[in-house]
């Protein structure tokens, strides 16, 4: 009888001590022409990301142009007055860059991504775009064609249908914020390149913008680069702009948008809530992950695991307008999608769920795993100089401090239970919640009716 070879393992690897890490802090500083500038070096990142923020604001658009914000960041990167939109698109690959541009409720922003070596062309590249934009009136004709394109598809989009409904619910008729961001087809048909020219001149200018450099700036004289680039545009010194405050209507109520045939049902359940200058903020991003952010959520683990309704539910908050002064205002959520015979049963119960976190609260489970998640991860979520430059970008816009995120992370991580539960049930109380359905009315609004959650009205889709 052979005797068996016995086998010698190597220990296992351990764990070693966690680093002690927080959300890098910029060092600020403004340039000649009054552009603000926030700088993050960030050793190893060899692609570096930039960010430009304007202040021209949606509400800023001229009455009856919806859309002319999102036109103009369009056409930035057709053509400068040194290169033609072919030219200036042959330049930046050359560059290895990537430059995107949106529009929001705060401003326009511009997104630059480059390998450091490509630096000082892919900025003089940007810079030229800001200081001199082309806006031919064949290049915004074609930007104005491919935006009225876009519309019927996401009239379509039962999602995108879903939001633009919301808003339009929420908000008065008078307010930019009830109407569709990139306009309507009636207004942007109405803009042309004197219409852009005008507002880029009317609201563009260095000494209200902001630029976020972030990345691996060993060896590169940042200072002497911008002096060349942003630091050569121009313009008109900053002017006071008015504010306008903001009302919403959430009384609890349910809109049907009507979409014969639907196999599915298309849920958008929202209000208006605090931004993050509030101080119940970290109490309220914890609940509302608790209640709707990952897939060990209490909505999925209802709504998705045991009742087979849908493939995800989520609840989110998105700040719209962000101010120290009060008026800001942030949407809060829950989306997700369930097939039209369950319409009615998943809304049951979504809302018992909502009734039965307002009778017992969360859970320390349920606390732990969210912190966990959104503050265990963060080293991890901000591994790229983008989302760096990204999330100082957003603390820019919404006029928060420059440690906003590193301070948020240590308040996520000392908030207990009962505030996160506080927060949350008063984030989504079960009579203040406005209801849109994307679907078949025929099939859906009889059992809607019987759950009692608010009026029902059925809208038709475009």
């Amino acid at each position: 009888m052979t005797e068996l070879a016995t086998m010698e393992f190597h220990p296992r690897p351990q764990a070693g001590a966690a680093r002690p890490w927080a959300f890098p802090a910029p060092e600020r500083g403004t340039l000649g022409n009054g552009l603000t500038l926030l700088r993050c070096h960030r050793p190893g990142q060899q692609v570096v990301a930039v960010e430009v923020l304007l202040d021209a604001p949606l509400e800023a658009e001229p009455k009856g142009l919806d859309g002319i914000a999102t036109i103009m960041a369009r056409a930035f990167s057709e053509g400068t007055d040194k290169h033609s939109a072919e030219e200036f698109a042959a330049e930046l690959e050359r560059c290895g860059a990537t430059l995107d541009a949106h529009a929001d409720h705060p401003g326009v922003r511009l997104s630059l991504e480059v390998p450091v070596s490509r630096l000082p062309k892919a900025l003089g590249l940007l810079a030229d775009a800001l200081r001199a934009p082309a806006f031919e009136d064949g290049e915004i004709e074609r930007l104005v064609r491919n935006r009225l394109d876009e519309i019927p598809h996401e009239s379509a989009n039962p999602a995108r249908r879903a939001a633009k409904e919301l808003s339009r619910q929420l908000f008065p008729a008078d307010s930019r914020m009830s109407r569709p961001r990139q306009g309507t087809e009636e207004t942007v048909t109405a803009i042309d390149s004197a219409a852009v020219r005008a507002f880029y001149e009317k609201h563009v200018r260095p000494a209200t913008a902001t630029a976020v450099v972030v990345g691996d700036l060993t060896d590169v004289d940042l200072d002497a680069l911008l002096a060349d680039t942003l630091g050569a545009w121009t313009g008109s010194q900053a002017q006071a702009r008015p504010v306008p405050s903001v009302t919403a209507d959430d009384a609890g109520r349910v809109i049907i948008v009507d979409r014969p045939g639907a196999v599915q049902t298309q849920l958008l359940i929202g209000r208006v809530g605090a931004d993050r200058h509030d101080r119940v903020w970290p109490a309220q991003v914890l609940g509302t992950y608790c209640l709707g952010g990952t897939l060990t959520s209490r909505l999925d683990r209802v709504l998705r695991e045991e009742k087979g309704y849908t493939y995800g539910v989520r609840a989110f908050g998105q700040v719209l307008r962000s101010a120290p002064d009060g008026t800001g205002i942030s949407m809060l959520a829950i989306s997700g999608s369930v097939d039209t015979p369950n319409t009615g049963p998943a809304l049951d119960d979504l809302w018992k769920v909502l009734r039965t976190l307002a009778a017992e609260g969360l859970t320390d489970a349920e606390r732990d795993v969210a912190v966990q998640n959104l503050v265990g991860v963060a080293p991890l979520k901000y591994e790229t100089a983008g989302a760096v430059a990204g999330t100082l970008a957003d603390q820019v816009e919404q006029h928060l401090p420059d440690d906003f995120q590193a301070t948020l992370y240590k308040q996520l991580a000392a908030t207990g239970t009962v505030e996160a539960t506080a927060a949350v049930v008063n984030a989504f109380p079960v009579d203040r919640l406005v209801t849109v359905l994307v679907g078949d009315a025929g099939q859906i609004e009889e059992p809607v009716r019987a759950l009692g959650i608010g009026e029902v009205s059925v809208v038709t889709a475009e």
